[in-house]
């Protein structure tokens, strides 16, 4: 019975897995570079071997990437055997090798709590965030009204502590959203942030307006952090009439604009911070939102910095909002964002505006 090369290439495919023929293929190079060293030693440079060290760094799965190195190690002194004139330039490459070496091993023991290889790992985490991140944002709003947010995270990075939650029901005129404040920053509450966005994606959803914030608290509580404590604002607007509700928990308060005065007004409800106090409870601020009015929710890198307290803040961001606002609210979230805050901290603004 003869096998033809297809039908190898498919009994190779199901009888090894991915990770098993990525290791053969990088053992095979190592060898292919290896043997050119050996055999044109003045020519090649023993440095090739780096190029199979740092794919396997990439590609092999931690429990099968100590071996290869151990391997790799092995080859790398079988060229050093051949080499005819070791003078201290080569001595001191050689040192670099092994030392890149020992690295991929203390590498590779980190990462084997994850049980993937580098690549993959990192794939699998930016997948997560897309698929979290995606639950948030701000849902679009029936015609008449304008709905938008801007986030930027300290040091530019895509992991931040703030983010926002929405959801509205498909047969429905009232929107519920969230803006939320985990403790820390950057890449240090990105884990967090994941993790709460995804789960207060689900409150939101499933959870009557006054239940929502009591069922977070509950849940930050479960958690048991050492820093497991946040602040939020929720709102739930119904855009048939313009009337919201807004609830806190230790968050900086919403901002209204009202388009017959041109004034603004500050909605502060109460609330303890999220993730401290057992069955806590928060109080409620009703309005509405006439056409021509806006609302601004926000965190607490909008309006707070080392040098200026929150009141000034407020104060500062709302002198902003009167002159970037004027004329048009389209992109007023990136304007506002932009212009106001501090780089070193998380910022997240959300802008609603009835037209």
């Amino acid at each position: 019975m003869t096998v033809r090369p297809r039908g190898l290439r498919r009994v190779l495919r199901r009888r090894l897995p991915r990770h098993h023929r990525t290791l053969i293929l990088l053992v095979a190079l190592t060898l292919v570079l290896t043997g050119s060293v050996l055999l044109w030693t003045d020519t090649v440079a023993l440095t090739v071997l780096v190029v199979p060290l740092l794919l396997g760094s990439l590609m092999i799965s931690p429990r099968q990437l100590p071996w290869f190195v151990v391997f790799l190690m092995i080859m790398l002194m079988l060229t050093i055997g051949v080499q005819s004139d070791i003078t201290r330039k080569t001595v001191f490459a050689i040192a670099v090798l092994y030392l890149l070496c020992f690295i991929v091993l203390v590498t590779s023991f980190r990462r084997s709590q994850l049980g993937v290889a580098g690549a993959m790992g990192e794939s699998m985490l930016v997948d997560l965030r897309d698929r979290i991140l995606s639950q948030g944002g701000v849902p679009e709003l029936p015609a008449g009204w304008l709905a938008e947010s801007a986030l930027r995270s300290a040091g530019g990075t895509p992991f931040a502590g703030d983010f926002v939650v929405s959801t509205r029901p498909r047969h429905g005129t009232r929107v519920e959203l969230a803006v939320v404040d985990v403790s820390g920053k950057g890449e240090q509450a990105g884990t967090r942030a994941l993790l709460l966005s995804g789960a207060f994606g689900g409150l939101l959803g499933a959870l009557p307006p006054g239940e929502f914030l009591p069922a977070a608290n509950d849940y930050l509580l479960r958690q048991d952090w050492a820093e497991g404590f946040a602040t939020a604002i929720h709102l739930s607007l119904d855009t048939a009439t313009g009337a919201f509700e807004v609830r806190a928990a230790g968050h900086p308060p919403a901002a209204q604009l009202t388009a017959g005065t041109g004034r603004w007004i500050v909605h502060e409800p109460e609330g303890p911070v999220l993730g401290l106090i057992e069955d806590a409870e928060f109080t409620v601020v009703t309005g509405m939102l006439r056409p021509g009015d806006a609302l601004l929710l926000y965190t607490d890198g909008m309006v707070e910095t080392p040098r200026r307290d929150i009141g000034m803040g407020i104060d500062r961001m709302l002198g902003q909002a009167e002159r970037l606002l004027r004329g048009t609210f389209d992109g007023g979230a990136d304007r506002l964002v932009e212009s106001l805050g501090s780089e070193n901290d998380d910022r997240a603004l959300v802008l609603i505006h009835r037209r």
